[in-house]
């Protein structure tokens, strides 16, 4: 990646706040995949036993945003367990999001996922749900700027290379689930409901990217943009960003039947990847 002279002047005002154990860039400026106006995603790190000073981290944000009086930064857990919580800058005129992350926490749910055990919860922002395996892929995919103490190193090393019980376990725990929300959404067309029935269709195909990106061995970090990035992956089912698009127009125009008909397509088609005589495991 060029010199960005923006995450210089970023990392230098952050790394010095008491309780920075790590600065890393995130989001697809990590992953090379940023376009021009897109956001800057910074993680703070810090651990248990050094809590995060953020009356300091607001002088610090205040020190680099372009309205410092508009600045705020929210106290750890204000965005609850996952998102845990950071602030919305803007600085140089790009949106800088800047969020907590407490290292060991994060390190107890990677040996779970490392070990094949994941969770889904709700959270605000996630329409499927927040997968715990999703910090396995912020650590996998994270570019650090101040690590003194490699606590993202060592972090890394859990998330890399990609283990085999993480991916049999986001399979086994997705995959029946697409062909049990394309019934429920049968059974809601009988009644006409709509909301419930394009819920079971998003979730279909959610879980559908889930599996993808299981088999390929690739971390979603993300809902949005992940079916079209899983319709990219090397063991991948041909057309899938079409037949999605043709199955949620068929769900606005009230062709329910056949919007379910071609997901029980879609599943079939993911089914001749996970089954024996499949991609090995």
């Amino acid at each position: 990646m060029p010199h960005d002279p923006l995450l210089t002047r970023l990392t230098s005002a952050l790394a010095d706040v008491p309780g920075v154990q790590a600065v890393v860039l995130g989001g697809s400026r990590a992953r090379g995949s940023a376009h021009a106006a897109s956001d800057y995603d910074i993680g703070l790190y810090f651990k248990t036993a050094i809590p995060l000073d953020t009356e300091r981290l607001l002088a610090a944000a205040k020190d680099v945003a372009d309205d410092p009086a508009a600045t705020n930064v929210t106290p750890v857990g204000e965005w609850g367990q996952w998102i845990v919580g950071g602030a919305w800058l803007a600085v140089e005129g790009r949106k800088v999001d800047l969020l907590y992350r407490n290292a060991d926490a994060v390190e107890a749910v990677m040996e779970f996922c490392r070990a094949g055990v994941v969770t889904m919860d709700y959270q605000p922002g996630h329409p499927h749900g927040l997968c715990s395996a999703i910090w396995m892929g912020e650590i996998a995919y994270c570019r650090p700027l101040h690590d003194p103490n490699s606590v993202i190193a060592r972090l890394k090393s859990i998330a890399l290379p990609y283990p085999p019980p993480l991916r049999a376990a986001l399979i086994r725990r997705f995959q029946w689930e697409i062909l049990f929300s394309v019934e429920n959404a049968e059974l809601a067309a009988g009644r006409n409901e709509r909301s419930h029935i394009a819920g079971c269709v998003y979730r279909s195909l959610a879980c559908v990217a889930q599996v993808l990106f299981a088999l390929n061995e690739r971390y979603l970090i993300n809902e949005k943009g992940a079916l079209q990035e899983a319709a990219g992956l090397p063991l991948g089912i041909p057309h899938l960003v079409e037949q999605s698009d043709q199955i949620w127009q068929l769900v606005a125009d009230g062709g329910f039947a056949q919007a379910c008909a071609m997901l029980r397509q879609v599943d079939q088609q993911l089914k001749t990847l996970t089954q024996p005589g499949g991609p090995p495991p």
